[in-house]
């Protein structure tokens, strides 16, 4: 959607070349999109305690920026549903592509030697990177971004289910409960897109409790958070388990998946 011309707060008119299907400054004079704010809090602190962890746990250092980099971009999407500034959407885009990219290279490299650094892939993405951001500022097409982001997730996509299907066929859940949360929040994402203008005439009418659970653009944020964290979860237990770590999933206070590994490696 192009900026609207929603009512004005704290960081004046939007700038940003998209300006999502919530009312502007609705709930807050200093937040422009509050839900489509507020919602990243799922992809800020579950990462960062997962990267404590990682770290706790001696594991490889591509892991902690997985889990570091999908909070910078919890970070990046915060900053710019609070102001709808073009700069800010760049710290919101860019990084996603950035994280995923780090997601790439945990996946694909998952079966080699431990502490391995593969220069071939790290080169080719951050060839990739680059040209992705330097096109991308030249020419603001979000749906440029959209590709290209999109062409990122098809590849983890495939290689989850190649490793699940042929390699550790006991790991299908967790992939598919992954792959299936984030597709519903992709789904919510088009909703949101698609029926906007009925969207927004809805929470004219409805209580404003019941409204808020049509901020889908929300919903996209909570459900690809999670099914990027379980990403991060599947990638480190499949590595785990390669290097014959002893990976122990378990659910800090009975609600959240996180992965420990026992310190002692199986024969």
């Amino acid at each position: 959607m192009a900026p609207s011309a929603d009512r004005q707060g704290y960081w004046g008119r939007p700038t940003s070349t998209l300006d999502w299907c919530e009312e502007n400054y609705v709930a807050s004079f200093y937040i422009a999109e509050f839900w489509n704010t507020v919602s990243n809090l799922i992809m800020i602190l579950p990462p960062i305690y997962g990267a404590v962890q990682t770290f706790r746990d001696g594991l490889e250092f591509r892991y902690i920026c997985s889990f570091l980099g999908l909070a910078a971009v919890g970070v990046g999407s915060w900053c710019f549903h609070m102001t709808l500034i073009y700069e800010m959407q760049l710290l919101d885009e860019l990084p996603m592509i950035y994280s995923t990219c780090v997601f790439v290279y945990c996946l694909y490299e998952c079966f080699k030697e431990e502490n391995r650094v593969g220069l071939l892939p790290i080169t080719l993405l951050l060839i990739f990177s680059v040209s992705v951001t330097v096109v991308y500022l030249q020419w603001k097409e979000p749906v440029f971004h959209q590709v290209m982001y999109g062409a990122l997730v098809a590849s983890l996509v495939m290689r989850s289910v190649f490793i699940v299907t042929w390699v550790y066929p006991w790991l299908r859940s967790l992939c598919y409960t992954s792959l299936g949360v984030f597709l519903l929040g992709f789904l919510l994402w088009n909703i949101d897109n698609i029926f906007c203008d009925t969207l927004r005439t809805s929470r004219q009418t409805l209580p404003s409790g019941v409204g808020v659970v049509t901020q889908f653009h929300a919903w996209w944020h909570i459900f690809t958070g999670l099914g990027s964290y379980l990403h991060i979860i599947l990638s480190l237990q499949i590595r785990s388990t390669y290097l014959k770590h002893r990976p122990n999933v378990k659910f800090l206070y009975g609600v959240w998946p996180t992965l420990h590994i026992d310190p002692q490696k199986t024969s």
